[in-house]
This record gives structure tokens, C-alpha cells and sequence, in this order.
């Protein structure tokens, strides 16, 4: 322990330093008292008098600043024995580890190399330290600088840097960390600092198979000999360093450091350790994979090491051996935002949720050995596994089916040709006599692991992770869980990672359900529905954790994309600004990124060039919703490919709006035949538009004049003649009649269209301006039902045998056909169940607020089934 350069021990009564303390030999309950001790302080309160462990990695040693943020985090956190384990300065074990690699090429580079890190140092400290101290860190700098050229002339010498020369060469990065931030502590709080240890004379370990072994009993002498009984104050500690049996310097490996922070507060029976890092604590996911993902507040170890060993990065799984051997509890906290509570990590850790973290690892493949003779045939793994451990391939994860049949394991990608290799080899006979069948290698996989000891006994988890997995269009390779139930792993195509981790994360209710949204056509409908959604944005998020995200807007000729989303309450204003040249391509490619788990257009349009589009959609994953009758109207082969690709890309279209706006007439129809009924014939009032058209008509005003209303208060399409030419109808009835099974086509029934044929092929403007030249013939149909005391309705109507019409008919006056408000819709189905008394739905069908609503009802019912499963799509 010193205030000064840290000197061998034989070295250490000629160097003056502050070994003034002894302690006595303590039995163990002496010991045990002395750990738990507790005293009062000045300020009258009674304080726990163990030790308080920090670390602090390279991230937070970067430069000055860094060093003095440590610093003052210290000074100021409370009790009155801090232990501060350090790292080296961010990027310096790098820095020294490659000038051993220059000079095991002879290269002389290593001579700038280190004058490099020395400028670096003393530029450093000179912004932090001054006077005496100064001169006394440079000073050593300058004597460990001699030391590592004279190692590094040895590796040139020989061409060859053996690991110890490594592992000397490399921990002067973390001696250099201590001294200067002791220095700077003892400027700043001289009472309480200036200590700083070096932990090669502390933590002796023995190196094994699996790495750097702590001897406990010899380490606690060493600490005992160290550091004083009644040591107050903070002593900054080296990180990443220790010695061996033998007392010849050694490391604990990468992340080594946060390994010796777990030593240090084992070894001081500390009360417990905080990791400083750069980030607010343990997060659920990688926040540049998943935006949303949280801190975790409370872990238990368990837990923790799950989720480390599956890339977690705030924290090495080795490290909480000895704090899970000594029960003591770890925080994670950003040392750049130290009033964040982190993460807390012991034994009792809440189980508030089953879940508390995905992760994933990546550059991993797939290695399968399968074959016939492998089944009931002891040893065979054995044989696998010894192979793999004589070649050096660590092995991730294992899945075997109870056939026996086959054995897959999850490997580095850069060792999966080796492992294959020794493999094949292992089994050279049996490959040669078919016995096994192959050896194969899938490449670019990567392991995707929800983590929570809440999952064991819970039923239904891993339905839900896969289940999860699937309605993102996720193939899911191979899968692993341990009888703990603690991890459950899926292996995925890397390709897919990101968008695994993000449906998992909002799966699991981590986050909210994120749903990507392209809107295309935001005409009448299409900018009512964007304004149905602002409104009720924050409400669904907040009640129902769905997070629905329009993320691209586009009209006929150019297009609005949004980063992250649109703003809905300007979009218009930002389209005039911020529009570019519609590319539907690219359209798609943003609405559709790798790591968003889902992705839906809404088409608000009446194109048939973008319904053409639906099938490609649907093949890639994506989910389609839309008013627009053109797909699921026009030929019947197209109709089976739109079916086939839904079905290819798991993806899933919803088109309630396409035959009565808001009202439930599909999904009425789909009831009966999903629940056995037997319908028979289906008839109705089937357009908004054409209802208004002969509700309002009384033979008061011209028939044109309604046409004209009608168009400008949204009640037809922007061309009426796609109303009145019954062709809409004629679409909504091929739409039902396809639902009950019947491969029908438009132009197998007739359909009367209200259009004179003088003025089908002209302009929309000169269809309005001559449709008064035609008023009387309508006028003479209105007058001759009402004759009979009827009323005309255009009414659309088929039957089990196959039979379809759509035309304008003269109905009796009590049939409910003719008592219907303005732009309802009205659908009569007649089936076993529904034979004497047919069932109806009646209702608004047209304008653009119930369509809209109708689209979002399709939106919510498909966000549901993509966040739960449930309901039929």
C-alpha cells in the first residue's frame, strides 16, 4: 500500500512509505468482529464500517475530465473505507499489448509507439496534478517506461512475445490509473486520500484450464499484511493485475478488471461493490439494437451471469463468483450520470417480472451431426464433445431431439470449419458407412436468450417467445433451455437478430409493442385515419403498451419519411418541406427495417397499381391493411397469390373497410362459417354512396344535383362513376361470395350500370357538367315504384347455388331494405341458424370518419394478434 510509486516488498522500508501499521493475527471470530464492526460518526449517525468497493473502467479513465469526475464521485460518496479499482485509461491495455506485438516483428515502431502513450499520460496528469506529485508520477512513469523497453528489446531479440511478457507489458496500463488517481484524490481530499495499492501484492492466483484461480487463504494474508486494521480513507486499487504462485506477475484477463473488483471486496468482507460504467445500469437489451430498452433495477446473480454470458457487457460473469460466494450485493451505475440508481444485483433481488432481459450473441454457426446410427448408441457424445475440447472449440449451446437422431451445437463462427473438421474426423467410419449421414455447418447464426428466474414453473413463457418469434416471420433453427427454466435460447439467421430481440423485448412487455406504419394515400380517409391515430396515440400506449409508428406517408408522386416517426400533428406542413420524389422501393425499405419486428401498409387509395403490390408485400413479411376492394376483387388467380404469399411471408392482410366501411360484415360472415353455420344466401345494400343517392332522391331535385352533394361531403369515390357504374358493388359481393369458397369472377353475373353510356369515357368534370341531360331516366324509374308503393334500392344478392346480381330494384315498403338512414349499408344473411329470421347488419357505410375507423379497428385487431396471438386472422 503506498502513497507513492508502489515498490517490491523487499524494496519497501527503503522507500519511506506509510507500512507504519501491523496487524495482529486474528482468530476467526476476532475477524468476524472486526467485519461487522459498527461506529459512530461525527455527525451522530451510526454507519456500517465495512468497506465500499468501486470500480471504474477504461471508458470512465479515458482522459482529464474522466479522472477528475472519478475523483470527485469519490470524495464524495459516503463511508469511510472506499476501496477504487481501476482500469487502464480507455484504449491504453490496446496501446501496449500491440507495442509488444511491434516488437515481435523487430519493428523499432515500438520505441514511437511508447512515446506516444507517455505523451498521452503526462498530458493527463499535468491537467490534473502539479508540484511535488507531478514530479513523483512522471518519475515513475519514466522508471516502468525503462522496464517495458527492456522487455520489449527481449521479445525483439527473439521474435517472440510469450505470454507473460504480455501480461507485464500490458498491466502497467491499470499501475499508471492508481497512481495518478491517488494523486489526484490526495490533492483534492489530502485527509482521506494519496493511498493507492497495488494488487500484485495482494491477489495470488493459480492459472487453470479455465483460467486465473483466486488462493483465497494466501490472498486474505496478503490483504491482512497490506492494508491496516483501522484503515480510513479511500485506497485506489490496481484492476486486471496479480501474481501467481510463484510471485511473478500475472493478469486475470480481458475485463479482468471487474473480476479484481469482485476479489478486492471478497478479500475486504466489503459491504458492497458498485461498477462504474457508462451506461444507467444492467439495460433488458442492447439499446443500439432496441431503443426502447430499460434499465433493469434489480437482478438477482443468477440472472445477471445469464444475461452477461449471453453479451451483456456491463458486467463479466466471472466477476460475480466472490460476490455470490460472500453474498455481496453489486450496483451498476453511470459515472457520468451518478444520481441514476442503477442496477442492483444480490441474492434477494425482486421477481417482480418473469422476464427481465433478452439478449443475444452473434458471429455464431450452427454445426449439426445427424444420422440413423447414432440412435441408442452410448458414448456418442462423448466422442463429440472430446473432439471439440482436444481442438479448442468452446462450444455455446447444445440441442439434441429425444430421437437421438441428431446432435446440434451453436459454436464461434471463426472455429466452425475446425469443429466441423475434427468432427468429421471423429466420426470418419461411421460418415464412411452412412451410419452418420453428414456433418453440416449453417453460417451467420446468432443465439437470441430471454433471462428471468421469475420463468421457472410459469406456464406458457416459452409459447410466448416463440410464439412472438413467429409473428415476426422469425425462423426460429434450433433451441436450447435448461432445467433451471431460468434461459431459454433460440438460434436465428443473424440477419434477423435485431428484429428477434425487438418482438421478444415488447413481447415480454419490456417495451411497448412497436408497429412500423406506411400509409400511402392520405386523401379524405387516409388524413382522417392519421388524425384518429394522433389522437389516440398516447392513450394506447400508456393503457395498452402499443406503440403504433407511422414512419412514412406517401402520395401519388412524392413522399414523407420519418427517422424515427411522423410527427402527425404537422405531417401536411411537413410534407411541403420535406417530401422527396415518391420511390415505393425505398417506400417499403424504410417502412420495413431489420429492427422493427413489424411492418404494415395501409393503403387508403383506390389503385389498382398499388394493390398489384399487396402479393410482393405479404412475401416479405409484410402486413397489409386497406379499404381498397382491387386486390381481393380482381381475378381469381390473383386472389390465391395474394393468399399464397401471406401465407409465404407469415404476413397477414386485413380489408374489413372494403365492403361496408366500419361495419362488421366480414368478420359476421368469417364468424358463421369459422363456427359451422351453413349460409345460404347473402343480399344487401352494399354501397354507402348509391343508399344516400336513392334515400335522398324524392323527385324534388334533379338526380345530377344529389350526385354532386354526395361527391362533396366524401359520400362517392373522387370519380362518382365508380359508384354509380355498380362496379364498387359488384366488387363487395366477389369479395363475400370469395369468403363463402366460391371462385367467382367480375363479369360472371350482371351487374346494371347507372352511368349513361354517352358519359363512361369522358372527363370527371364533363360527367358532372352533362349528367343533367340524363335526369329524367331515373326520374321515370322513381315514379313508376312509386307506383306500387315501392321504393329503389340498388341491391346486390347471392346464393349457395351461385347465383349473383347487382342492380336497382323496386322494394315493398316494410321490407328493411327501404327503412335505412341516408348512407347506411344493410346486409341480410340467411342461414341454418338464421332461416326464419335473418341476421342483419345495418349501419353507416360510407364516409371518410367510419371508414377510417374501420381501417384503425383492422389496425388494432392485427396489432393484437401480433403482441398476444389471440383472434383469428
Amino acid at each position: 500500500m503506498s502513497s507513492g510509486r508502489s515498490c517490491e516488498p523487499k524494496e519497501q522500508a527503503a522507500c519511506g512509505l506509510a507500512f507504519s501499521f501491523q496487524i495482529k493475527q486474528a482468530t476467526a471470530p476476532e475477524s468476524a468482529a472486526i467485519i461487522q464492526r459498527f461506529a459512530y460518526r461525527a455527525n451522530g449517525q451510526l454507519a456500517d464500517d465495512r468497506w465500499k468497493i468501486h470500480k471504474f473502467g477504461g471508458s470512465s479513465l479515458a482522459d482529464a475530465d474522466c479522472f477528475a469526475r472519478v475523483a470527485g464521485l469519490m470524495i464524495e460518496r459516503p463511508g469511510e473505507r472506499v476501496g477504487v479499482v481501476v482500469s487502464a485509461m480507455g484504449g491504453m491495455t490496446d496501446a501496449l499489448l500491440n507495442l509488444a506485438s511491434q516488437a515481435e516483428r523487430d519493428d523499432s515502431a515500438f520505441e514511437t509507439g511508447l512515446n506516444a502513450i507517455g505523451e498521452r499520460y503526462a498530458q493527463t496528469a499535468k491537467a490534473l496534478i502539479d508540484g511535488d506529485a507531478l514530479v513523483q508520477v512522471l518519475d515513475a512513469w519514466g522508471q516502468d517506461a525503462e522496464d517495458i523497453r527492456d522487455v520489449l528489446k527481449a521479445i525483439a531479440l527473439v521474435r517472440s512475445a510469450p505470454q507473460r511478457s504480455r501480461d507485464v507489458v500490458a498491466g502497467y496500463g491499470e499501475i499508471w490509473s492508481a497512481r495518478l488517481l491517488a494523486a489526484l484524490i490526495g490533492k483534492l481530499a489530502p485527509e482521506r486520500g494519496g493511498t493507492w495499492i497495488d494488487a500484485r501484492q495482494v491477489i495470488t492466483v493459480h492459472q487453470t484450464e479455465l483460467g486465473p484461480t483466486v488462493l483465497w487463504e494466501e490472498s486474505r494474508q496478503n490483504f491482512r499484511d497490506v492494508v491496516p486494521a483501522d484503515f480510513t480513507g479511500i485506497a485506489v486499487m490496481t484492476g486486471f493485475i496479480a501474481s501467481d504462485e510463484t510471485g511473478l506477475q500475472t493478469t486475470l484477463g480481458r475485463n479482468g478488471s471487474d473480476y479484481s473488483a469482485a476479489i478486492f471486496a471478497a478479500l475486504s468482507s466489503a459491504c458492497e461493490l458498485s461498477i462504474w460504467t457508462d451506461v444507467d445500469g444492467v439495460m433488458s437489451a442492447d439499446p443500439n439494437r432496441v431503443p426502447e430498452a430499460r434499465v433493469i433495477d434489480q437482478l438477482t446473480y443468477n440472472e445477471a451471469m445469464e444475461l452477461a454470458y449471453f453479451g451483456a457487457k456491463v458486467i463479466h460473469p466471472q466477476t460475480l463468483g466472490p460476490v455470490i460466494d460472500n453474498d455481496i450485493p453489486v450496483f451498476i451505475r453511470n459515472s457520468r450520470n451518478p444520481e441514476h440508481p442503477g442496477s442492483r444485483i444480490a441474492a434477494d433481488a425482486a421477481l417482480a417480472d418473469s422476464i427481465k432481459g433478452i439478449t443475444a450473441i452473434g458471429d455464431m454457426a450452427l454445426v449439426n451431426l445427424e444420422g440413423a446410427g447414432m440412435i441408442g448408441v452410448p458414448g456418442t457424445a462423448d466422442r463429440l464433445f472430446a473432439s471439440l475440447k482436444n481442438a479448442g472449440v468452446s462450444v455455446t449451446l447444445i440441442s439434441q431431439a429425444s430421437s437421438e437422431h441428431s446432435i446440434c451445437i451453436a459454436v464461434p463462427r471463426v472455429l466452425a470449419e475446425r469443429a466441423r473438421q475434427v468432427i468429421s474426423d471423429a466420426f470418419a467410419e461411421e460418415l464412411a458407412s452412412g451410419q452418420i449421414h453428414s456433418v453440416d455447418v449453417t453460417d451467420s447464426q446468432s443465439i437470441v436468450a430471454v433471462v428471468g428466474d421469475g420463468m421457472a414453473g410459469t406456464p406458457g413463457i416459452a409459447a410466448r417467445f416463440f410464439g412472438t418469434l413467429g409473428r415476426a416471420g422469425i425462423n426460429v433453427r434450433a433451441i436450447a433451455q435448461g432445467s433451471s427454466e431460468r434461459n431459454i435460447s433460440a438460434v436465428v439467421d443473424s440477419d434477423e437478430a435485431t428484429r428477434a430481440l425487438r418482438a421478444a423485448h415488447s413481447g415480454f412487455y419490456l417495451s411497448a409493442k412497436t408497429v412500423s406504419i406506411g400509409l400511402i394515400g392520405p386523401g379524405t380517409v387516409g388524413s382522417t385515419l392519421l388524425r384518429q391515430i394522433e389522437k389516440q396515440h398516447a392513450r394506447l400506449e400508456n393503457q395498452f403498451n402499443l406503440d403504433l409508428r407511422v414512419r412514412g406517408i406517401a402520395r401519388s408522386r412524392e413522399m414523407l419519411l420519418g427517422d424515427r416517426r411522423i410527427d402527425l400533428t404537422g405531417w401536411q406542413t411537413a410534407f411541403d418541406g420535406g417530401a422527396v420524389d415518391l420511390d415505393l422501393a425505398a417506400f417499403e425499405a424504410h417502412v420495413n427495417p431489420d429492427h422493427l419486428p413489424h411492418a404494415i401498409m395501409i393503403d387508403c387509395t383506390a389503385s389498382e397499381f398499388i394493390a398489384s403490390q399487396y402479393t410482393e408485400w405479404l412475401s416479405r413479411g409484410i402486413h397489409v391493411i386497406t379499404p381498397n376492394k382491387k386486390a381481393f376483387s380482381g381475378s381469381f388467380e390473383s386472389y390465391r397469390a395474394l393468399q399464397a404469399a401471406a401465407d409465404e411471408g407469415s404476413a397477414h392482410y386485413f380489408y374489413e373497410t372494403t365492403v361496408g366501411a366500419a361495419l362488421p360484415i366480414i368478420t359476421t360472415l368469417c364468424d358463421l362459417i369459422q363456427t359451422g353455420d351453413e349460409v345460404h344466401s347473402v343480399q344487401g345494400i352494399f354501397s354507402g354512396t348509391l343508399a344516400y343517392l336513392f334515400n335522398v332522391y324524392d323527385g324534388s331535385r334533379p338526380f345530377s344535383d344529389i350526385v354532386r352533394e354526395a361527391r362533396e361531403n366524401g359520400f362517392t369515390e373522387p370519380d362518382p362513376r365508380d359508384d354509380l357504374s355498380g362496379m364498387d358493388v359488384a366488387r363487395k359481393l366477389t369479395i363475400l361470395a370469395r369468403e363463402l369458397g366460391e371462385p367467382i369472377e367480375i363479369g360472371d353475373f350482371p351487374v346494371q350500370n347507372l352511368v349513361p353510356e354517352g358519359l363512361r369515357d369522358c372527363s370527371i368534370d364533363e360527367f358532372l357538367e352533362r349528367l343533367p341531360e340524363y335526369d329524367g331516366e331515373i326520374d321515370a324509374l322513381y315514379r313508376d315504384a312509386v307506383k306500387q308503393d315501392k321504393r329503389l334500392r340498388y341491391v346486390a344478392r347471392f346464393d349457395a347455388g351461385g347465383n349473383a346480381s347487382v342492380g336497382l330494384e323496386a322494394v315493398d315498403t316494410d321490407h328493411p331494405f327501404s327503412n335505412i338512414n341516408l348512407t347506411d349499408n344493410i346486409v341480410q344473411f340467411k342461414s341454418d341458424r338464421y332461416s326464419a329470421n335473418p341476421l342483419v347488419v345495418q349501419g353507416p357505410g360510407a364516409g371518410p370518419e367510419v371508414t377510417a375507423a374501420g381501417v384503425f379497428a383492422d389496425l388494432l385487431r392485427l396489432a393484437n394478434y401480433l403482441s398476444t396471438g389471440a383472434g383469428y386472422v
